[in-house]
């Protein structure tokens, strides 16, 4: 069982950064792909970013790639969001994922198992 807490989420000015986090309650922590999600009011969940097990790989959506990075703290168990030069239609509740262990890099939220509960990101104009 992957517990995942994220963190870091606030009301933010259009152009601003942010930073999420997102700490993880496994010790195999290493072994899993992670990823980041988001929700928004009346659209369905978007894939955002992934960053494999070995963390030698990163994937993003093509809206936010240039913008955000996805990077990872294997000894403490934590991957991270740097979302910068952000746009009002960034604002959304943000999930961190984690899939099965040794998976791939995958963009399908039916690729991860495991889900935190959210962290609202507001973007204003």
């Amino acid at each position: 069982q992957v517990q995942l807490v994220e963190s870091g989420g606030i009301l933010v000015q259009a152009v601003g950064s942010l930073r999420l986090s997102c700490a993880a309650s496994v010790r195999t922590f290493s072994s899993y792909t992670m990823g980041w999600f988001r929700h928004s009011p009346g659209k369905e969940r978007e894939f955002v970013a992934a960053i494999s097990w070995s963390a030698g790989r990163t994937y993003y959506a093509d809206s936010v790639k240039g913008r955000f990075t996805i990077s990872r703290d294997n000894a403490n168990n934590t991957v991270y969001l740097q979302m910068n030069s952000l746009k009002p239609e960034d604002t959304a509740a943000y999930y961190c994922a984690a899939s099965l262990p040794f998976k791939g890099l995958g963009s399908r939220s039916s690729e991860y198992v495991y889900w935190g509960q959210g962290t609202q990101v507001t973007v204003s104009s």
